[in-house]
């Protein structure tokens, strides 16, 4: 199933790439999780909503204590999800429908129950096993002090990231201490990650995509913590580039792509992971968590085309994730941005307001050059669930004392069937998380068949999508609170101002999130593609 080398087609670089989140996507065994048959079984949805690649979150084996992000076994689908076989028969009828599909990796750590971390405890202090990974004595009487004072990865947590055995040893995790950190300094490390590439390349897969891509390389001194000091010890260090430049010599055997999660403030260090030899693309975290104000909008847009232009590298737009609070719900607050630290219980919301919002901010997302990421029922205009409290199971609930909603409220299982039972996402008894009340009415099945729906906006903006071709934005005069762009022979205007906003000069309406008012003017917090 390995793909044959042949010229570059750069899909990547205006593609249509859908986020899955296999547990919440369709459970085809009816045993209450997601899985890769469901995920089959909707394969021609998805290729009539228009995208031209999935992305997954990790399938792997796992004891899912981090939602598959603290993998046990890259070469087994975990069971819950169904077989390698499976996910083979799943990557290559995708294909068939033009789909291409991305997997997840998690280089920085793994389980604490991959044979390697396995062996490392039983090896005992000093041992070659536990050169693989981050093991120290500890410091201060009797090494009762972990070996320096990293802070943890988790927003909100205060725990330590340091786990101290009963051997006396200590093992650094800058997540949870079920995730210990990979040493990247030992060949042994990159050898394997480059053998886990090509074997999913091997079958199939598309691209990669690398979670945590900036946090691998850590200081050998294992050094204290200190704000603002350059370099940092665990955080975008040099020798990060020379392990992307051998995955990228891997990757091009294949004609393979990879996205990166690299959240770095330095434009110019950011820049650095998209060279022409290294990554393909990175997630565009400023777009994801910028307000909606038209100001902070078009500067975060002109931001990141700035950031991309020295290294001829494609820009990504993102509205939400699978960790993010969900955009109709996000857009319908005070604060419409997105801030991990902010996160809190009862935040009042207009999903009215957010739902107008979000239509609109799919046709700006859609319009602006570069690779669009659609985050697993977006299209159907899914607001944040309320998860009760005895429910969740997000650590970075537990981690925060309880303070914390975690992420669980966006990765809910997605409503297929407004009739069926759980809103139709397959299952015969109680999802592995609950589907609030009224979650039906946002059914798949509904909106198909309501011209006027969530549903139906995008797969029209899909659709529509290559009126504005492969070239650069040129921004066009505006009011205050207007944004208006032109690409190719297609324009794009988002009014998020209060007066109604005139057209520009225009041929025909194109698309509109929308209707215009009674003098055919824009209203507030409506956007709308024309023809120039």
């Amino acid at each position: 199933m390995g793909q044959p080398r042949h010229a570059q087609q750069e899909w990547w670089r205006s593609a249509v790439i859908y986020q899955v989140y296999v547990r919440s996507f369709a459970d085809g065994d009816g045993d209450g999780t997601g899985d890769l048959a469901g995920v089959r079984s909707k394969l021609p949805y998805l290729a009539e909503l228009g995208v031209d690649a999935l992305w997954f979150n990790p399938w792997y084996l796992s004891p899912l204590k981090d939602g598959g992000y603290d993998v046990a076994d890259y070469r087994v689908v975990d069971p819950a999800f169904g077989t390698l076989a499976e996910a083979e028969k799943l990557i290559a009828e995708a294909r068939e429908l033009g789909i291409r599909t991305i997997v997840d990796i998690v280089p920085n750590h793994v389980s604490d129950q991959h044979p390697w971390f396995r062996a490392a405890l039983a090896a005992g202090p000093g041992s070659p096993e536990r050169e693989l990974f981050h093991f120290r004595p500890g410091r201060g009487p009797g090494g009762h002090l972990p070996p320096n004072d990293w802070p943890s990865q988790f927003v909100g947590s205060t725990d330590p990231v340091w786990t101290r055995l009963p051997d006396g040893d200590w093992y650094l995790h800058l997540f949870t201490p079920e995730q210990p950190d990979l040493n990247w300094a030992h060949p042994a490390v990159r050898q394997e990650h480059e053998d886990i590439l090509r074997f999913w390349f091997e079958r199939g897969v598309a691209g990669v995509r690398i979670d945590s891509a900036a946090l691998l390389a850590k200081d050998p001194e294992l050094p204290d913590f200190v704000a603002g000091r350059d370099p940092n010890p665990f955080v975008d260090r040099d020798e990060l580039h020379d392990i992307y430049r051998s995955w990228r010599a891997v990757a091009d055997d294949y004609d393979g792509v990879f996205v990166g999660e690299v959240w770095l403030p330095d434009a110019e260090r950011f820049a650095r992971y998209l060279r022409p030899d290294e990554l393909h693309t990175a997630f565009n975290f400023s777009f994801l968590s910028c307000p909606w104000e038209a100001d902070r909008l078009r500067t975060s847009i002109d931001t990141t085309l700035a950031e991309h232009a020295p290294v001829g590298a494609p820009a990504t737009w993102v509205l939400c994730n699978h960790d993010v609070t969900r955009t109709v719900t996000r857009y319908g607050r005070a604060e419409t941005g997105f801030d991990f630290a902010a996160k809190a219980f009862g935040t009042p919301t207009d999903l009215a307001l957010g739902t107008r919002r979000a239509r609109a901010a799919a046709l700006l997302s859609l319009a602006l050059p570069g690779a669009v990421y659609v985050y697993q029922g977006e299209e159907l205009g899914l607001p944040e669930a309320d998860i009760p409290r005895e429910s969740i199971q997000d650590p970075m609930y537990f981690r925060s004392q309880g303070t914390d909603p975690g992420r669980d409220g966006c990765r809910v299982p997605l409503p297929w069937a407004a009739d069926a039972p759980y809103a139709g996402f397959g299952s015969r008894q109680e999802p592995w998380l609950p589907q609030p009340a009224g979650w039906s009415t946002h059914a798949a099945d509904l909106q198909a068949a309501d011209p006027g729906s969530m549903l139906a906006l995008y797969r029209a903006g899909i659709r529509l999508r290559p009126v504005f071709g492969t070239g650069p934005l040129a921004w066009l005069p505006s009011p205050e609170g207007v944004l208006a762009f032109a690409r190719a022979d297609a324009l794009c205007v988002v009014n998020l101002a209060d007066p109604p906003a005139r057209l520009p000069d225009h041929s025909r309406l194109l698309l509109g999130s929308g209707p215009l008012d009674e003098e055919g003017r824009l209203p507030k917090d409506t956007a709308v593609w024309l023809r120039a």
